[in-house]
């Protein structure tokens, strides 16, 4: 068997049709997620109270679950229950903004949680407000040690978009699956996603070895 090149040519637009959809879905999930983790992590370093165990429950919740059961419950039973018509791409852009926002809550917390007590103490023992604390004391550390940690992430998001193919979402995995049936080049287009794949995540993973180590430099000397 052959790598055919020309079993490419014709229909390779479709592919890249397929790219720019789970792109677009990736951003989505990352918007409406983002949102709700912040919710979510706030809930949770309330440390008590209703907002905390419904944070805890949430997060803890759509971690522990299989990013595919999520996709068929949000794709099968959301409508079910609610009463709604979502189609697959907007049932997928839900089931993995309910899995950033998970996700990402704890990606928020842990950065919040490491901003050293003292810088704390300094601030509050001038006085400063609030807002000012968390924009000026707490955020930009915070930014910085969990920026790895989300970036870590985006790659098992771009990953998981890939499972949207199950309930018929027109991203890349499943238009290279039904141009493999129609045309029977499935090493061709397969292949073509794999490394379409290799070139969106792996930047991301030299990104976060290398913070990885100026991290141990740092933390070491």
């Amino acid at each position: 068997m052959t790598f055919d090149l020309n079993a490419l040519e014709a229909d390779y637009p479709l592919v890249l049709q397929g790219l720019l959809v789970t792109l677009r879905i990736v951003f989505y999930a990352i918007l409406f997620g983002a949102v709700g983790s912040v919710v979510l992590c706030l809930g949770k370093l309330s440390g008590r109270g209703p907002g905390y165990r419904v944070a805890v429950f949430v997060i803890d919740f759509f971690r522990t679950i299989p990013e595919v059961v999520l996709i068929f419950w949000v794709y099968s039973c959301l409508p079910l229950l609610f009463g709604l018509r979502m189609s697959a791409e907007v049932s997928g852009i839900v089931a993995l903004s309910l899995f950033v926002a998970a996700n990402v809550a704890e990606i928020l917390r842990a950065g919040i949680l490491s901003t050293e007590k003292g810088q704390l103490e300094a601030a509050f023992s001038l006085g400063l407000p609030a807002p000012t604390i968390w924009r000026r004391v707490v955020l930009p550390p915070a930014v910085r040690r969990m920026m790895p940690n989300f970036v870590n992430f985006l790659t098992e998001l771009l990953k998981a978009s890939s499972l949207l193919s199950t309930i018929g979402v027109a991203e890349i995995v499943y238009q290279a699956t039904v141009l493999g049936n129609e045309t029977f080049a499935y090493l061709e287009f397969l292949t073509t996603v794999a490394v379409l794949f290799f070139m969106l995540i792996f930047p991301l993973s030299l990104y976060v070895r290398r913070a990885e180590t100026r991290h141990f430099k740092r933390t070491s000397r």
